[in-house]
């Protein structure tokens, strides 16, 4: 009898230690894909107002490039681009953020780096935008080169990669300067607009879209000239893969898309293509869609909801847009620029 006892109760106490660890489990497992479609929507942690990039409206209306690609992950997996939820995050918070799942993912003008990867415990699926840094400064300044900066008072927000290729840049050329920095974006601007320093750093995209918000924009100038290398992409957790795969792959299939000539214009003819390639974007041909846990038309929903990479670009921050910028090295390999995407086959 004693040994049946002791026998139950460490049956029961075993049960009780299982169902405790589904509960942790089911609350801190790394399968996002689950929880977002269990949730019913996607927490993309965005800029909280980076013109072209991601900005609300007085509606509380986003809009913009980062914008769009969570709206191309909301629609791969809910076939509606309006299942994505933003969350306005300062570049001090953004990684930790992602880190305790406040977000599934940032579309946050995050550049991809080494020690990102390693102190955050993040991965960077694919490079959305190829960008560096660059200067913005008064035209009357009347300087051509980043080299004819030396001696220059340069603002820059903390908690960015900017500071650092500043830095570098002017040690490097020895080159003297001063730098003021302000842990808020609005506070850098702010300072360059009224005369706190002569010149403002980030990355040159970045600046296209922050001298909108000058006093007097024509009276500033961006210098054509880069000092880093900033690849922008999308960003999630490591450990989850099925995750990170539908990411990645909802960016690739919008440069693909490109490439192949498929358009939120021409979806319904690309259905009835009888190329292999555009078969397998659209999913008539092969099951990747089921393989990353999705459906046969994921790409068919995003290009109808977002468009493809170059309807994203021209549309926020292309020529049909107020800032303008030219597409450069963001132009597709085989229109020389370096916006490259593996095939799907």
């Amino acid at each position: 009898m004693r040994s049946f006892r002791g026998g139950l109760l460490i049956g029961l106490a075993v049960a009780v230690l299982v169902g405790v660890l589904a509960v942790i489990y089911e609350f801190y497992d790394t399968r996002t894909l689950k929880r977002t479609v269990r949730r019913g929507e996607v927490l993309c942690g965005v800029n909280k107002g980076l013109p072209g990039f991601s900005i609300p409206d007085d509606k509380g209306n986003w809009t913009g490039f980062d914008v769009d690609f969570c709206r191309a992950v909301a629609a791969a997996i809910f076939n509606d681009p309006n299942k994505a939820k933003f969350v306005a995050l300062d570049a001090s918070e953004r990684f930790k953020e992602l880190q305790s799942r406040k977000v599934d993912i940032l579309s946050r003008n995050s550049t991809w780096s080494m020690a990102r990867e390693l102190d955050y415990d993040l991965y960077f699926p694919a490079v959305a935008y190829y960008d560096g840094a660059g200067f913005m400064l008064p035209r009357a300044r009347n300087k051509e080169t980043s080299l004819d900066l030396t001696g220059s008072k340069v603002c820059v927000q903390t908690g960015t990669t900017t500071a650092l290729n500043v830095s570098d840049y002017f040690r490097a050329n020895n080159m003297k300067y001063e730098e003021v920095k302000f842990d808020k974006l609005d506070d850098v601007v702010k300072a360059y607009d009224s005369g706190k320093c002569d010149t403002l750093s980030a990355d040159v995209s970045q600046l296209y879209a922050l001298r909108l918000n000058l006093s007097k924009p024509g009276d500033h100038m961006i210098l054509p000239d880069m000092i880093s290398k900033e690849p922008l992409a999308p960003v999630v957790r490591q450990r989850d893969d099925d995750w990170m795969m539908i990411v990645k792959w909802t960016l690739y299939a919008m440069i693909n898309a490109e490439e192949l000539g498929v358009s939120s214009e021409n979806i319904d003819e690309a259905l009835k293509s009888k190329k292999p390639e555009v078969m397998r974007l659209v999913g008539n041909e092969g099951n990747y869609g089921e393989q990353l846990g999705l459906t046969k038309d994921w790409v068919v929903r995003i290009i109808r909801s977002v468009g493809n990479y170059g309807e994203m670009y021209e549309r926020n921050i292309g020529e049909k847009s107020k800032l303008k910028i030219p597409r450069g090295m963001n132009q597709l390999w085989n229109a020389g620029g370096v916006q490259y995407a593996p095939p799907m086959r």
